[in-house]
């Protein structure tokens, strides 16, 4: 099932670059990749992560990125938050509970 396009905010630009410790620019953004992979950016156009269909589930995949620009899966600001899954990559539940879960304000398991 495709994901339908979605306004991204008049400051996005995809970056992949190393994201220093602290709060991330809500609300993340989704970028659909193909039709089993989405990128998770931050309002600011950060790459955090990646939703992947697995099993019929949505897992997110941290991603983040050394001082030299190096990706480094599993890592970045959203590592807590690797392999929580949705039922699918609506942008606004997946916004609130990674965001929340960042916060200490939601579980991490789904």
């Amino acid at each position: 099932m495709p994901l339908p396009p979605q306004p991204n905010p008049p400051a996005f630009s995809p970056t992949f670059a190393h994201v220093p410790p602290g709060p991330l620019a809500g609300p993340l953004q989704l970028l659909p990749i193909n039709a089993t992979v989405v990128a998770v950016h931050t309002a600011d156009g950060a790459h955090v992560g990646s939703l992947k269909l697995v099993g019929g589930i949505w897992k997110f995949k941290a991603i983040g990125y050394d001082a030299a620009g190096r990706m480094e899966p599993g890592h970045g600001p959203l590592t807590e938050q690797h392999n929580m899954a949705f039922a699918t990559p609506d942008a606004a539940e997946v916004s609130a509970r990674l965001l929340g879960a960042l916060a200490g304000g939601a579980s991490s398991s789904a």
